[in-house]
């Protein structure tokens, strides 16, 4: 049976799916959709929309672009759909997918439907479940870092992903990608993405061996079991998933991460509890992960640097996608003011 939607909000006006049309062409393609379907929303993320699909009996999950113009490279439903159709099978922690859909007269947009997890998912602050339990925020956070390096130890060739992306050259590529889409979407110049973008081209570290590269791994891409802080249920949002240089997730989750001493600037953009001193220091992160992955972090500095960068462009597409009245979310109205904050927390990191 359905369980409560605890988790979900009513779809957002200007994020509505055509339910009719969706349930139509449903039918017949999974199990139990041939009964009523009631859509709900899952409020969190900034970006690809997530949608609950309730047949009473049966749920499972829809995810879509977001709405308006997107990078071409971003926000790849076929890329993802692709990557979680295999990667269950060697790592437990990813959904399964089931159905990709590209016909875009069913919602508008390419959209995949995958399995409905049940669990917590973390995110400015510490779950009721969770607040007789001392040290739960080193549980967690230790298990997401250890999900991570066994993630970056999958054999993907094995599941037939060896196409995936082109591990040679990565980092040069996310460099370069990130600051065209830069170009392309800022509001205002800011000469500190010149600086950093100047400072990453010139002290790119040796990639050590490639792996499968998540490309956007935090803690509120995860979702826990209610009893246990320490047991992973799911990691979400594969969007980006490709083969590069795993420390760029190792990066990517320092970006994301925060301390009781950091600016307010930096508690804002972090996708975790803030001001919490039993989470884990960034230090003790890396060190977690070097010694479950045995790789060398010494040049950790420089992906941070370059998950920061990112970040600045990140929150820049989605500004301007709000200043031109694509999305009426108002939660991105603040990121003009945020954005050149970020940008010089990466300039300083140069130094």
């Amino acid at each position: 049976m359905s369980t409560p939607h605890s988790d979900t909000i009513a779809v957002r006006a200007d994020e509505q799916l055509d339910q009719h049309q969706l349930a139509a062409y449903l039918r017949g393609r999974l199990p139990q959709a041939d009964q009523p379907l009631i859509i709900r929303q899952f409020g969190g993320g900034a970006a690809n929309l997530t949608y609950l699909l309730d047949y009473a009996t049966h749920q499972y999950v829809l995810r879509r672009p977001p709405l308006g113009p997107v990078a071409p490279s971003a926000h790849d439903m076929s890329r993802e759909y692709r990557v979680l159709s295999v990667l269950h099978q060697a790592f437990p922690y990813a959904p399964q997918a089931y159905l990709f859909c590209d016909d875009l007269t069913v919602i508008g947009a390419p959209f995949f439907i995958m399995e409905r997890k049940q669990g917590l998912v973390v995110r400015r602050s510490l779950p009721t479940e969770y607040t007789s339990i001392a040290d739960a925020p080193r549980q967690m956070s230790f298990a997401l870092v250890d999900a991570l390096a066994d993630f970056h130890a999958v054999d993907y060739a094995a599941l037939g992903l060896s196409e995936l992306g082109k591990p040679h050259g990565f980092i040069e590529r996310q460099i370069e990608g990130w600051y065209g889409r830069w170009n392309k979407a800022k509001v205002d110049d800011l000469p500190d993405m010149d600086t950093v973008y100047a400072w990453l081209k010139t002290h790119q570290p040796p990639t050590e061996t490639a792996s499968l590269v998540h490309n956007d791994y935090k803690l509120d891409n995860v979702m826990l079991s209610p009893d246990n802080p320490a047991q992973l249920v799911a990691v979400f949002d594969w969007d980006m998933c490709t083969l590069g240089d795993p420390l760029a997730d190792l990066g990517t989750l320092l970006t994301y991460w925060t301390q009781p001493t950091d600016p307010p600037y930096l508690q804002m953009t972090a996708m975790m509890p803030v001001g919490d001193s039993r989470f884990p220091t960034r230090d003790e992160l890396v060190q977690r992960y070097a010694q479950r992955s045995g790789r060398d972090v010494s040049a950790i500095r420089f992906y941070h640097a370059l998950g920061l960068f990112r970040l600045v462009v990140i929150c820049a597409q989605i500004y301007i996608r709000y200043k031109r009245g694509q999305t009426q979310d108002q939660r991105f109205e603040s990121f003009g003011t945020m954005i050149p904050l970020l940008a010089q927390a990466a300039r300083d990191l140069t130094n």
